[in-house]
């Protein structure tokens, strides 16, 4: 048998769909980063009106009042045990001269769920509505 196609080499494909896919990629990366570009642009330029700062209130928020409760359930204030009527009294001393001031309740760990609901208790019923639980 004799080959028809012996002497002639076959002509080489040119394959364009992998050529036709990085173009394709490299020009969506330009338009990408041009609308990218184009925005940040449009943003700088743009002149936001202003608020008069002499309307604003300026005021530092209050040192708050820090309220603790050892592992017996005894009330804590300035580090020196104190019972529910000194308590009552130093909240309401606290909250006349700091009206926008908050109580922060400092309990231990251990110590039962019951008795930090009762020192709450204590300190909403002296007028201490901005109670909040420190946490570690």
């Amino acid at each position: 048998m004799k080959l028809k196609n012996r002497g002639k080499k076959a002509m080489p494909e040119v394959n364009l769909v992998p050529m036709m896919d990085v173009v394709l990629t490299i020009l969506t990366f330009f338009i990408i980063m041009t609308m990218t570009m184009s925005n940040a642009k449009t943003v700088k330029e743009v002149s936001l009106p202003s608020v008069d700062n002499k309307s604003a209130t300026t005021e530092e928020p209050a040192t708050p009042l820090i309220v603790g409760v050892n592992r017996t359930g005894q009330m804590i204030l300035n580090d020196q045990p104190v019972d529910d009527v000194k308590l009552a009294q130093a909240v309401v001393d606290y909250l006349q001269k700091n009206p926008k001031g908050s109580v922060v309740l400092k309990a231990d760990k251990n110590l039962n769920y019951e008795k930090v609901v009762q020192a709450i208790a204590v300190l909403r019923d002296v007028g201490g509505d901005k109670v909040s639980l420190a946490i570690e």
